[in-house]
């Protein structure tokens, strides 16, 4: 029998990517404490291995235990449901208008790096003129 699910069908998207988003933090950690925490203290042992499987699997069960638990409780699912509501209402922009907007910021962006470079260029010199810096060589 399978585990009952809340409103099945509504809200799928949002709750598979956040499943699925829990998951791999999930065996992230899993991989951290077999590669990393498990060899720290039991050292090299006969039964390492078994330990850090022991320790990993244990780890990803109660986690997705706890991840299908915290997924399916009433408010969190209800406001998933409101969540994917709320984004079929967004309007998206175009890709011409998105790619117009990605110029218009990497543009800006160099414009206001050249800006910083000039200003700097400039007060390093004024230091340097008011002997406040000493010159330095740029002979390597």
């Amino acid at each position: 029998m399978a585990l009952p699910i809340y409103k099945s069908g509504q809200g799928y998207y949002t709750r598979m990517l956040s499943a699925i988003g829990a998951g791999m933090l999930v065996l992230a950690g899993a991989a951290w404490l077999y590669l990393k925490v498990v060899p720290r203290y039991f050292g090299t042992s006969e039964s390492l291995l078994y330990i850090q499987a022991g320790a990993a699997t244990g780890v990803i069960l109660l986690m997705a235990a706890v991840i299908y638990f915290a997924l399916n409780r009433p408010r969190v699912v209800d406001f998933m449901i409101a969540v994917e509501a709320e984004m079929k209402k967004v309007n998206w922009p175009s890709k011409k208008e998105v790619i117009g907007s990605t110029w218009v910021v990497i543009l800006g962006t160099l414009l206001i790096a050249l800006l910083l470079f000039v200003i700097n260029f400039l007060f390093g010199s004024f230091f340097i003129w008011i002997k406040i810096l000493a010159p330095t060589s740029s002979g390597g």
